[in-house]
């Protein structure tokens, strides 16, 4: 609903920009006892992709970022004690993420440098999703 009337007023006044989806990298990445999660980020992601083929003739571009484990409070929970210390021994970097890791891609993404992107999807999970 947001990306609906974001886009509609950007039409409205012929000026076209962007819109920057949030979604997972559990979009894609299967994992235990998340899949109603993962099903709704999935979701997010084809989502983004058909607004993008949609709206780019009025130079609306519509991207996705697929952060990995960041500490929030969301993730709180989970990530208390001993789950934060697996989460990140599992990451090849070695950490878990932190929301200012997504600052230089929203940045990207939302600026003139990214023209040409569209209907793409960034992952940034410190390389989670590549395996160990």
């Amino acid at each position: 609903m947001v990306a609906q009337e974001t886009a509609r007023r950007m039409i409205r006044d012929g000026r076209g920009g962007s819109i920057i989806n949030i979604s997972s990298i559990l979009s894609e990445l299967p994992v235990r006892q998340v899949a109603a999660y993962s099903a709704s980020k999935a979701a997010v992601s084809q989502m983004t992709r058909c607004l993008a083929l949609e709206w780019a003739k009025y130079g609306i571009r519509v991207n996705e970022i697929r952060p990995g484990w960041l500490e929030t409070d969301l993730t709180a929970p989970f990530l208390k004690g001993q789950g934060a210390k697996v989460m990140a021994g599992n990451n090849p970097t070695g950490r878990l993420g932190d929301v200012h890791d997504l600052d230089g891609v929203v940045l990207l993404l939302a600026s003139k440098a990214s023209a040409y992107i569209t209907g793409s999807s960034i992952t940034v999970d410190g390389g989670h999703s590549l395996g160990r």
